[in-house]
């Protein structure tokens, strides 16, 4: 098969689906570029892929790495400069945990929609899992398992961008970028 007709197969075959799955977790007019921008990517790098079974998963990890790409994009270049630009920084009283902590929230909205509502709702609203099942109209069980499932998601995620370090007591200490991550824009090490 042609590459072109490979892409334009796939564009075809998913081009609506990440179009609603882009403007789902993008807030803004982007989609659009967004979706061009993954296009080109499967373009360049179609003739790469080995296993076709796997098309719809490669396709979706593009795709989910360019919205993140994007706001990782979109933090950056709206970031203001802060007053004491030219002065002396002072160390940072921070513990590395803390940086971390502030990160999650941001790194909630990269989940699943049914992930990431769980746990705003749980860990930042303060929503039981009773509540939240009742909610939801789920399930005790089914919101528990929700919610255990974007804790390990975003486990996952972490661990995936970052080497951690921690003390005896499982408190982190350090940590270290694999990748370009939200949590490194924090610690501004990436």
């Amino acid at each position: 098969m042609e590459l072109n007709t490979q892409t334009e197969k796939i564009w075809n075959e998913f081009g609506d689906k990440l179009q609603r799955f882009i403007a789902s977790r993008v807030n803004d007019t982007s989609a659009e570029d967004i979706l061009q921008d993954i296009f080109l990517k499967i373009h360049a790098n179609v003739t790469y892929l080995k296993n076709t079974d796997k098309l719809e998963s490669w396709v979706f990890q593009i795709t989910r790495n360019a919205i993140i790409d994007h706001y990782r994009k979109k933090n950056r270049y709206h970031a203001a400069l802060p007053d004491n630009l030219g002065e002396a920084d002072e160390p940072a009283t921070e513990t590395a945990e803390q940086r971390v902590a502030r990160s999650l929230k941001q790194m909630v909205h990269l989940l699943p929609e049914k992930y990431s509502e769980a746990l705003l709702l749980t860990d930042y609203k303060g929503l039981s899992q009773v509540a939240l099942a009742k909610h939801l109209n789920i399930s005790v069980s089914g919101a528990k398992s929700r919610v255990q499932r974007a804790r390990k998601l975003l486990k996952e995620m972490l661990l995936k961008c970052c080497h951690f370090e921690f003390d005896r007591r499982g408190t982190i200490i350090d940590y270290h970028p694999i990748v370009h991550c939200q949590c490194c824009e924090e610690k501004k090490q990436c």
